[in-house]
């Protein structure tokens, strides 16, 4: 989370942007993505040849060896971040725009990967040395921050805190999913190394980072000392969609930086019939844009027919049961609408989810989670595609506190749930008997009290059902 001092770098770095004539948000966020990429790469290559190292396996830097650009070859350590930026200014200059931007822009082989593909038309538009050599410096001091703050995601922060800065915030939901909830989730998720996994309105891929970094963090072994699963991981595992080309080049340079070779993103209306997916993924994560309304002529007939409605929260959730296999499990934030609204449209979709597949859990979450960007209250809901039912036991969680405070200033704050969700989540079916034991009276009143209003909500959500 970006807060004080961090904020006013990242503030003076705008200004540099600002001043030197690229007053184009978009393309300030672009070109500094750019640029976090190449520090980012460079950042990375250490951390894998340092990995493999540890794992007894080959690594080849990007920078091995002499690189080639045309013609002409240069020294590839001549490319690394941590050499050219100590370069003078007409020099750093020189080799970004002759040199590192060129070689960023081909450093994927596969001519149709999504980074090379999202990366074919990227210019690079800072326009003189010296503006350069100042962003430079601004970005050196912003990571060094960063890593006092200890906070992996430096371009999620950065992106998150620019995007305050359109007018798109909280419009169209472009807003970026806080890092600390896409984890959660994953965790409560527990991503095999088998999954195929779908993020339908991926954004800057931050489910799908999410999920590589757990895998590797939890399941390395299996993943890496296996040919056929790293195989996996690295080139099929991970799909995402998304309809805006600067949110596809930022995702697969993200990605790409958290050491996933080969993603599948892709520029792709989901909800239309340009998306003809069926029963392709094991685990969808997603935020989908739920501040939107759709002209029927653009939505797939195949979603209509679940739900008719303009509504993109319910047209997305239509879309993950028909892309999910039988057995596949979702894990997406809602909008509370959705679990009471009163249309038909809204019956139709929660008779598909708690009928005809099997609600897993609802995790209500405080309105402050998505703020200084949006106020909505939201909700986490779970679910596993059966076909036939099943819905039972739903878990119900009314969480109060994520870790930090829940008004625009987002500070940390000792009270989290997040520990507690994690661990019920995992251990449902221990709650169904719970004992009300002396140690865990205090735990149990609040329990008790949550339970009472999620019997509520419940039953209100299976009322409308039926009216």
């Amino acid at each position: 989370m970006i807060t004080g001092e961090l904020k006013s770098k990242i503030d003076g770095l705008w200004e540099i942007f600002w001043t030197g004539g690229l007053t184009n948000p978009l393309d300030v966020i672009e070109q500094m993505t750019y640029l976090m990429f190449i520090r980012d790469l460079d950042d990375a290559d250490n951390l894998h040849a340092k990995e493999a190292a540890m794992l007894g396996l080959p690594h080849k830097s990007v920078f091995a060896d002499e690189v080639q650009i045309g013609e002409r070859t240069i020294e590839g350590n001549q490319l690394k971040w941590s050499v050219f930026h100590d370069f003078p200014a007409a020099k750093m200059y020189s080799t970004m725009q002759e040199w590192v931007f060129p070689f960023i822009k081909n450093l994927h082989g596969d001519k149709d990967s999504a980074y090379s593909k999202y990366m074919g038309d990227a210019i690079f538009k800072i326009p003189t040395p010296l503006m350069l050599d100042k962003i430079v410096t601004a970005m050196d001091s912003i990571y060094e921050q960063m890593a006092q703050l200890k906070s992996a995601d430096t371009r999620g922060d950065v992106y998150e805190y620019l995007l305050s800065k359109l007018a798109t915030a909280g419009v169209n939901g472009q807003f970026r999913t806080p890092r600390h909830i896409i984890r959660m989730m994953v965790e409560m998720m527990d991503p095999k190394v088998d999954e195929i996994i779908c993020d339908p309105a991926c954004g800057t891929s931050g489910f799908l980072v999410s999920a590589s970094e757990y895998l590797k963090e939890t399941k390395k072994e299996e993943v890496f000392f296996n040919k056929q699963n790293k195989n996996h991981y690295m080139n099929h595992m991970f799909h995402g969609f998304d309809m805006d080309r600067t949110m596809l080049r930022i995702g697969a340079m993200n990605m790409m930086t958290h050491g996933v070779d080969n993603p599948y993103i892709e520029y792709r209306d989901s909800l239309s019939d340009q998306n003809s997916d069926k029963e392709k993924y094991s685990l969808i994560l997603a935020n989908p844009p739920f501040k939107g309304s759709l002209d029927y002529d653009t939505v797939s007939a195949d979603l209509l027919k679940v739900c008719k409605t303009k509504k993109t929260e319910l047209l997305f959730l239509a879309l993950f049961v028909r892309m999910l296999k039988v057995g596949g499990r979702c894990a997406c934030i809602v909008p509370d609408g959705v679990l009471f609204g009163s249309s038909k449209a809204h019956k139709d979709i929660r008779t598909e989810i708690v009928e005809n597949q099997r609600l897993e859990a609802v995790i209500s979450m405080p309105s402050g989670v998505f703020k200084p960007y949006a106020g909505v209250s939201t909700a986490i809901l779970v679910f596993t595609k059966t076909e036939h039912g099943g819905t039972d036991n739903v878990w119900f969680y009314d969480m109060k506190a994520d870790g930090f405070s829940l008004d625009d200033k987002r500070a940390v704050v000792s009270e989290n749930d997040i520990t507690d969700i994690i661990k019920r989540f995992k251990n449902r079916e221990q709650e169904i008997d719970r004992k009300r034991t002396e140690v865990e009276y205090r735990a149990l009143i609040y329990q008790t009290q949550t339970y009472r209003k999620c019997l509520y909500l419940l039953k209100r959500m299976l009322s409308t059902l039926h009216q």
